[in-house]
């Protein structure tokens, strides 16, 4: 299973958590391998060359599958021609942080400070497309503020940016920063659930604390190359419900900020499909680019 991103981020979480319940079921050990690097497009260009054999697939986050295509015409891949969806796997759930001893205890408080300051408070993300990028973009649009992209080069090097002080602020996996929260090394000021976390029930949501109705959420699923036959990506996306059907696996990524899924083949394709819409109608009014 290809990863397309850093060792340590929200989807490489999920991807280990599920991948250990499937090779024992499937008597067949998957492999989980990160090929970070270009938002991405490494990563997931691996898949797209890959035998349609069922052997290599590939764990992708929404950003590859349906923002990065809406930032650029020169894509290596397109995600509709050169993937079969086999199953959506779990949501990951988001929040914004702060570097511990920040002046910013709450949503309210960075969108004011932001305004005291245009343009001189930074952020970082995992890269140009990143959903850590187009989460603050939105954000900041909603907010009427401004406020610098700084890209790393994956979202634990953004998440440890924010915890080191080289910039200000980063929308966040839970799975990615949860254990530098819990540390003390950053201190989580909002969630972008509708509701408050279980795992975290003395933070607001962003939308209760500073920025009403926003909400966002990224998405792990798996991906084969095109041309898988349907009766691989059939058993696969069994084998995924199976997995997430069990009490541990859940548990695992409840723990770092995952809310088990599951789906078809067709309706992942479905729901690609309506996300690369959405998401390209959002990133123009926006005016979110490559750039």
């Amino acid at each position: 299973m290809v990863v397309p991103l850093a060792a340590g981020s929200a989807v490489d979480a999920a991807a280990r958590i599920v991948a250990e319940k499937m090779s024992r079921d499937l008597g067949q050990a998957i492999v989980v391998e990160n090929q970070p690097g270009a938002a991405g497009l490494i990563g997931a260009g691996t898949v797209a060359k890959a035998a349609p054999d069922g052997y290599t697939i590939g764990g992708f986050n929404d950003s590859i599958m349906t923002m990065v295509p809406n930032l650029t015409a020169r894509m290596p891949w397109d995600i509709l021609r050169d993937f079969t969806p086999v199953s959506l796997v779990a949501t990951v759930e988001w929040g914004l942080v702060v570097p511990a001893d920040a002046p910013a205890k709450s949503a309210a408080d960075l969108i004011a400070l932001a305004k005291r300051k245009p343009g001189e408070l930074n952020y970082g993300s995992g890269g140009n497309g990143s959903p850590q990028h187009i989460a603050m973009a939105l954000f900041a649009s909603q907010a009427g503020v401004q406020m610098r992209h700084v890209p790393y080069k994956g979202a634990t090097q953004a998440a440890m940016g924010v915890a080191g002080k080289e910039v200000d602020a980063a929308f966040q996996g839970i799975a990615t920063v949860s254990s530098l929260v819990k540390a003390g090394k950053l201190r989580l000021i909002g969630v972008t659930t509708p509701k408050r976390m279980p795992q975290f029930p003395d933070v607001p949501t962003v939308s209760e604390s500073g920025l009403p109705g926003f909400e966002f959420n990224s998405w792990f699923a798996m991906m084969a190359p095109a041309g898988t036959p349907t009766e691989i990506t059939h058993r696969l996306a069994a084998e995924v419900q199976h997995a997430l059907a069990d009490p541990e696996v859940r548990e695992k990524l409840a723990a770092v900020g995952l809310t088990p899924r599951g789906s078809t083949p067709e309706e992942l394709g479905a729901a690609t499909r309506a996300q690369l819409a959405k998401y390209g109608a959002l990133m123009k009014a926006a005016n979110i680019t490559a750039e």
